[in-house]
């Protein structure tokens, strides 16, 4: 076997064995800083730098992980089938609070552009924040952002609300499951919806439809708006 496909599979190896553990010890000390994206991420930075696995050799293993990301995106519609009825029920709300939501997130990093003094690339970069990685990429593109600054804001906009959506929104005394799947999908795009799952079927298809939409809105809305 050559020095590749082991790299390869260690890499693989390693990067479910140190996600499994995350999710075991998330269940048995539950914190945001437990939280699996983000311990198992952490951890994970720490094995490749330790064992010299360098981005570009554990490339490949990545492939192999993200083909899965499709069979488990479309997995999603199995809950989002079984509460259609609850969903049809709530539709205008959820509409609005998915429209409300991404106009928000906009507004906030035109907040920050303004306070800090950023510049067009970097506003262009963090109004997409909220929207999954490939949607922000393409638009980004169009309104003059950074696709690297994209993919960092969107990962740490996506890793902060899982590590700390569901609790805040605790805080604010907000228990139904349709808004918290709500809030979580569609600020937090699929890092926050893979929490909502946790949580809860309903609360797991809300978010999963609020990040579509929020997805297809903020395409239409920000290329129209820069």
């Amino acid at each position: 076997m050559s020095s590749s496909y082991a790299v390869t599979l260690y890499s693989i190896f390693i990067t479910v064995f140190v996600y499994l553990l995350s999710l075991r010890l998330s269940r048995r000390f539950p914190s945001p800083f437990t939280t699996p994206v983000f311990f198992s991420t952490a951890v994970l930075i720490v094995l490749l730098i330790a064992t010299h696995v360098s981005y570009k050799a554990y490339l490949p293993a990545k492939g192999v992980m993200t083909y899965f990301l499709g069979p488990a995106t479309v997995a999603l519609a199995v809950p989002l089938y079984k509460n259609r009825g609850i969903l049809a029920r709530y539709f205008l709300p959820v509409v609005g609070g998915i429209l409300s939501g991404s106009m928000l997130t906009v507004g906030t990093a035109l907040a920050l552009a303004k306070i800090f003094q950023l510049s067009h690339n970097i506003f262009a970069s963090l109004a997409v924040k909220s929207v999954t990685v490939p949607v922000a990429s393409e638009v980004a593109k169009i309104i003059g952002g950074n696709e690297v600054l994209v993919a960092g804001f969107v990962m740490i906009t996506g890793m902060i609300g899982a590590m700390f959506g569901l609790k805040l929104l605790s805080l604010a005394r907000v228990h139904d499951p349709v808004s918290r799947g709500l809030a979580l999908g569609t600020i937090s795009h699929g890092i926050g919806t893979g929490e909502a799952v946790k949580e809860g079927e309903l609360q797991g298809a809300v978010s999963g439809v609020a990040m579509g939409m929020a997805a297809i809105l903020t395409s239409f809305i920000l290329p129209w708006l820069f």
